[in-house]
């Protein structure tokens, strides 16, 4: 960047949208992502309290960070976090072509006994993350499983890129008090360029990467979520003494992939026995989608045999 865009207009927000970057001089690049409206339509369709709510958010900038570095425009990014004493025993979100969905289920009572700002801890107890990556074009599936360990889903993030990708990264996620509105960076080494070299020669203290990183680490948890606040200028903040190149946004949408059809084929593939078992007294199965909580009844007659 070779000048202060800090007179952009106010109205440039970059709301659900992610954008990405790179350092060439360092080797580095990442992510910034805003959310606003995706997260108001995911939430409104659960009556999620505030805790709740609030960890969602952060699984869903931490899922558009982590999305929106695929290369393969039809792959999908899925991430979990389970355990197995946690007052939230599942948390799934994912990441497919912009499109953002997620939920949480978790013990209500339990949850009540807590604080107002439960830790990560209170939440899930013993638990783990686990980040698979889907790619369309080859068909090919990795996934990587951590501990979910620290004060929050970022720092267990860290940890996957640490011991999973041997990737020096940073990563910084922000949510606003009404927990509608939230930010995130993800930071990332490459010390042979863009494309990266093999892992195992990856340095964690690398000393381009100790530059890049002790810049990123100055930024505020309120500029991440500021809608006033250019993602531009955001970086020039940042990174003012080093050449910057902000690539094309990725547009964030909230997408969920259920469907009466969808549904329908899925019961289709069961035996009439089985069909026979799930329906109701009037010949009609419910199926709650968890993402949406939509439900789509199917009658047993509209089947094909």
């Amino acid at each position: 960047m070779s000048s202060n865009p800090s007179s952009a207009p106010a109205s440039v927000t970059n709301l659900d949208e992610a954008i990405g970057f790179t350092l060439p001089h360092r080797h580095a690049r990442g992510r910034l992502v805003r959310l606003g409206p995706v997260l108001d339509e995911v939430l409104s369709a659960h009556a999620y309290p505030a805790p709740i709510a609030r960890i969602l958010s952060e699984a869903l900038t931490l899922t558009a960070l982590l999305g929106a570095m695929l290369k393969d425009a039809g792959g999908q990014l899925t991430l979990q976090a389970q355990t197995e004493s946690g007052i939230v025993d599942l948390l799934v979100c994912d990441y497919r072509g912009g499109e953002l969905r997620g939920y949480v289920r978790f013990d209500m009572e339990r949850l009540a006994e807590t604080p107002a700002l439960p830790s990560l801890a209170q939440l899930f107890g013993k638990g783990y993350l686990a980040i698979t990556f889907d790619q369309a074009a080859t068909k090919e599936r990795y996934q990587g499983i951590v501990p979910l360990e620290g004060d929050s889903l970022a720092e267990a993030a860290q940890s996957f890129f640490a011991q999973s990708e041997q990737i020096p990264s940073l990563v910084r996620i922000a949510i606003d008090d009404t927990g509608h509105v939230a930010g995130g960076l993800l930071l990332q080494h490459l010390p042979e360029g863009e494309e990266g070299r093999e892992r195992l020669h990856t340095r964690l203290d690398h000393p381009e990467w100790e530059h890049v990183r002790i810049l990123a680490e100055t930024i505020r948890s309120n500029e991440l979520f500021d809608v006033d606040l250019p993602v531009e200028t955001l970086l020039w903040r940042l990174f003012n003494e080093e050449e910057v190149r902000v690539l094309a946004a990725v547009p964030l949408v909230r997408g969920c992939r259920c469907s009466a059809e969808h549904v329908r084929g899925i019961i289709a593939r069961f035996s009439d026995e089985e069909r026979s078992d799930m329906a109701d007294e009037n010949g009609t199965i419910s199926v709650d989608c968890e993402f949406c909580s939509k439900s789509f009844p199917i009658a047993t007659d509209d089947l094909e045999p």
